[in-house]
This record gives C-alpha cells, structure tokens and sequence, in this order.
C-alpha cells in the first residue's frame, strides 16, 4: 500500500533556491562593493550568501538521508515505515460515543456519522 512519507522532492527543490539566493548574495555584494555603497549593504550581501549556504547544505542533506523531515513523498510501507501510525489516539473528549475518531483531522466522532463534523471528510465504515 502505497502511503504519503517525509519526502525529498520538496528538500531538494529548498537546495536549489536556497543555491540561487547564495548567488543573488554574491551578485548583491559585488554590485554593492562596485558602487561604493555603505559598508551594510555590503553586509546583507555577504549574509545572503551565508545563508543560502547554510540552508543549502540542509536541505540537501535532508533529501538524500534516510531519515529525512519534508512533505509529500509517496512511497510503498515496504520501502519505508508510516512515522505516521506511531501517534496515539487524542484523548476522548466527556460527551463522545465509544472513542471513534477522524481520521483526518482527530476530532471525536459521535454516533453513526458518515461525514466528519470537524473537517467534513468522508469517514471509513
């Protein structure tokens, strides 16, 4: 069964802007540098470039460990466990009927329902 996973799609694209900042950074500070601008303009410069370094490396550590924190990757249960199946239950709100919960969203279910009150998805029978 295929399930949505922490993914490296969107990791990977995070790397690639996060390269084209460090490049922006670069184009900022020699563009600041030529034009004899304050020396803070130069700064931000130098701090765009530091940063999209930073953020570059992590994100591109990020898409390539397997351990990996981001959104949206499909993948089979047979490739990769559900981090998702591990969460407990939220506790039963006073007033709710047998601890049926949402799916979606957590919100206690009452009675027979067929649609979430919460979030308004249909509910598995």
């Amino acid at each position: 069964m295929k399930s949505i996973k922490p993914g490296r799609g969107p990791s990977g694209m995070g790397g690639v802007s996060s390269l084209f900042a460090a490049g922006f950074g670069v184009l900022w500070t020699f563009m600041a540098a030529s034009s004899r601008a304050p020396l803070i303009f130069c700064g931000f410069g130098v701090l765009f470039v530091l940063l999209g370094i930073v953020q570059a490396i992590y994100n591109f550590k990020n898409a390539s460990s397997k351990n990996r924190f981001s959104s949206f990757d499909v993948v089979d249960s047979t490739q990769e466990p559900d981090p998702y199946l591990s969460t407990s239950q939220p506790p039963q709100q006073e007033g709710t009927t047998a601890g049926r919960f949402c799916p979606y969203c957590g919100a206690p279910v009452e009675g027979d329902f067929a649609f979430c009150n919460q979030c308004g998805k249909k509910l598995p029978q």
